[in-house]
C-alpha cells in the first residue's frame, strides 16, 4: 500500500510539473495554439519520470510528492545541458 501511495504522489507531482510548465511556455511565448497530442505526451512522460523519482524516496507522500515534481526538472536540466 505504501509504493502505491508513493507511486500515485509522485505521479500527480509530476503532472502539476508539466502543467506549469506548459502553462508558464504559453504566457511566455504568446501563442494561442493549443496541441493536445503533446500536452498528453508530457503528461504521460512526466507522470512516469514522478513515479520513477517518487519510488527512490524514503517513504514519505510528501517527499515522493516533491520528487515526481523535481524529478521532471532534473531531467530537463540534464537536456539543456546536453544539447548546448
Amino acid at each position: 500500500m505504501e509504493i502505491l501511495l508513493l507511486t500515485l504522489f509522485g505521479i500527480f507531482g509530476g503532472i502539476v510539473r508539466a502543467i506549469v510548465g506548459l502553462f508558464k511556455h504559453k504566457v511566455f511565448t504568446g501563442k494561442e495554439k493549443f496541441n493536445s497530442s503533446k500536452f498528453w505526451f508530457t503528461i504521460i512522460i512526466s507522470g512516469l519520470i514522478g513515479m520513477f523519482c517518487a519510488l527512490l524516496t524514503i517513504e514519505d507522500y510528501r517527499i515522493a510528492l516533491l520528487a515526481g515534481y523535481a524529478g521532471t526538472d532534473l531531467i530537463q536540466g540534464i537536456y539543456r545541458t546536453v544539447k548546448k
